[in-house]
């Protein structure tokens, strides 16, 4: 069985860091990438930044480029999101989610090309 369990989030000021962790469980070989998503208030889930499972190859939104990392270890248990020079607008739930039915990070990316979802973890930025 397939889980996810994202943990880090929190409360951070403005130009602060966080680092979430996604620890990862129960997949088989086949699997695709692992993602991280953020849903603002009122806003649709969006992806952030993705990492593939054969080349470590990532995707990262453009919101994000220079600030954010994605990153894993070497057994592949566990992904972090390494996030700095945080501002209000990063602050919503993550989640990161894997995606087994993907053949491309762009594809990764969308919310609807994933199968497992962690529960997620709140980050709030304030100004």
């Amino acid at each position: 069985q397939v889980q996810l369990v994202e943990s880090g989030g929190g409360l951070v000021q403005s130009g602060g860091s966080l680092r979430l962790s996604c620890a990862c469980s129960g997949f088989s070989a086949d699997w695709y990438a692992i993602g991280w998503f953020r849903q603002a208030p009122g806003k649709e889930r969006e992806g952030v930044l993705c990492i593939s499972n054969s080349d470590g190859s990532t995707y990262y939104a453009d919101s994000v480029k220079g600030r954010f990392t994605i990153s894993r270890d070497t057994a592949k248990t566990t992904v972090y999101l390494q996030m700095n020079s945080l501002k209000p607008e990063d602050t919503g739930l993550y989640y990161c989610a894997a995606s087994y039915r993907s053949d491309k990070l762009l594809r990764a990316r969308d919310p609807n090309e994933n199968d497992f979802w962690g529960q997620g973890t709140h980050v709030t930025v304030s100004s």
